[in-house]
């Protein structure tokens, strides 16, 4: 990221370089080596080095090595945990018994509203969905342009 970039200068004032480090490396879709991140943070590599050996020890980051240079890699685990970790303080035994009834009840109700079995038959008539929508709208469009 370029210091000159818009926004660089207010980031910079209004985040640690911890919180800029940790957000550009747990956001990355894939490995990056402790140069790339500190370019995107906007801070040196040294300083990006230190914060991400501190999330590697947090369990946030996964440290690997690409070509005989470390990488860093979000923890999909510790992504994922913290949700579960929030259901777990917001609700009890008896709570979280009672969400999982409520959203099966929905999910049946899905179900029937939009006949689709699972997760996949839903995105795909979504899919298609969009497709006849748009052929729709550009049908209109073309209409309306005569």
């Amino acid at each position: 990221m370029s210091e000159s970039a818009p926004g660089v200068e207010a980031w910079k004032e209004h985040t640690t370089a911890f919180d800029r480090v940790r957000s550009v490396a747990a956001s990355a879709s894939g490995p990056k080596t402790a140069a790339e991140i500190a370019d995107d943070a906007a801070v040196a590599e040294n300083t990006a080095r230190d914060h991400l050996d501190r999330l590697v020890e947090m369990n946030v980051l996964l440290r690997g090595e690409r070509d005989g240079t470390t990488t860093y890699a979000p923890d999909l685990l510790h992504a994922r945990a913290g949700p579960v970790r929030e259901l777990l303080d917001e609700h009890d035994h008896d709570g979280l018994v009672q969400l999982k009834a409520e959203l099966q009840e929905r999910v049946a109700e899905w179900r029937g509203e939009y006949e689709a079995d699972s997760p996949a038959v839903l995105r795909e008539r979504a899919a298609d969905a969009d497709i006849v929508l748009d052929s729709a709208t550009l049908t209109q469009h073309h209409h309306r342009g005569r």
